[in-house]
């Protein structure tokens, strides 16, 4: 009678598991059925979109890690000329383009100065916009009309801007070299020398970049309490107290975001580097971006495998750097 028993508790037990393997598997396939027939409407207006984007994004995406583990290039890639169609030639290399790119001193040196390019346009353009955004949000005379002025950079297409900039820096018809001929100064060669050519590149990118991280940050301000500033000045804390220990904590979620984005768009901000100066003179002020572009419409052959090459570990840097900054910021109690 024992040995019933204890099988039949070895029966349930085991019945009760399977239930509960099931149990669980239901839920989740019951919790996917009940999103699909409350949420279809939504299911069905987000997929066409996110088609579009797979096919637009996802394709190219493919296809550029596939041309980077090849040899291709102009001369072996698929191509038509007049009647004749003449087949790809261009073989599997593997890892080779990527040992080539990251034991070669091009793409390091290229990269070193993408690195001081993004660091200093993100500090000097989150400072200012810091600045002014802290400036427009007091009650001052005309606070609308600077606010509008300030705006206006960003307004503006942005290969319209570089061009006006470029025409400012001309060495010999320039703006700027005429405003320093006025007070007894040589001209300037602000995109001829390396140098300067440098930081003329930083400061039009800094002017472009000023007005998103005023008007991102000035939101962020507003949204900081009044009373906090109140009670704290109650409590005798100057100025750069309540800009410690009030508005950088009331900023840190806008901050954070704004100052990735920003990051981002300037690690590969082709316009400013392509129209202003094209990399050069020479290879001075050649972005990891720029480069790629080079390799696949300027230089002959065009060199498809390494333009490829290029952007996916493009790509790899950026994912690490967001992956590394998100992991930072869950250190420090921040959710994104």
């Amino acid at each position: 009678m024992a040995v019933d028993t204890s099988s039949q508790s070895v029966v349930k037990a085991a019945g009760d598991v399977a239930r509960g393997r099931s149990r669980g598997t239901g839920k989740r396939e019951g919790r996917l059925r009940r999103s699909l027939s409350t949420h279809w409407y939504a299911w069905a207006m987000v997929a066409p979109v996110t088609v579009v984007i797979g096919v637009i994004i996802g394709y190219p995406l493919f296809r550029g890690i596939y041309l980077s583990l090849t040899d291709a290039n102009e001369r072996n890639v698929e191509r038509t000329i007049g009647v004749n169609h003449i087949p790809a030639t261009y073989e599997f290399v593997g890892l080779d383009n990527y040992a080539d790119a990251l034991t070669g001193e091009q793409f390091l040196g290229t990269l070193g100065w993408t690195l001081v390019w993004t660091v200093a346009c993100v500090s000097v353009t989150f400072a200012l916009g810091m600045g002014l955004a802290n400036m427009l949000n007091r009650r001052i005379a005309g606070r609308s009309f600077y606010r509008m002025l300030l705006i206006l950079p960003w307004a503006v297409p942005g290969f319209v801007s570089v061009f006006a900039w470029r025409f400012l820096y001309d060495e010999r018809r320039g703006l700027l070299n005429q405003i320093l001929a006025g007070g007894g100064i040589d001209a300037l060669p602000w995109l001829n020398d390396p140098t300067w050519a440098k930081f003329s590149v930083i400061a039009v990118n800094v002017w472009l970049g000023v007005p998103f991280m005023m008007v991102a940050l000035l939101g962020g301000l507003q949204s900081i309490p009044g009373e906090l500033y109140e009670a704290a000045e109650m409590d005798g804390a100057n100025a750069w107290q309540r800009f410690r220990n009030i508005t950088l904590p009331g900023l840190r979620s806008v901050s954070t975001t704004v100052i990735l984005l920003s990051t981002i768009w300037t690690f590969n901000m082709f316009p400013v580097i392509f129209l202003l100066t094209r990399g050069g003179p020479g290879e001075a002020t050649q972005i990891l971006v720029t480069q790629a572009y080079k390799f696949s419409f300027e230089i002959s052959p065009r060199d498809f495998a390494q333009s490829s090459t290029w952007g996916v570990l493009i790509l790899v840097l950026l994912m690490v750097f967001a992956a590394v900054y998100r992991r930072v910021l869950r250190k420090q109690g921040e959710v994104w």
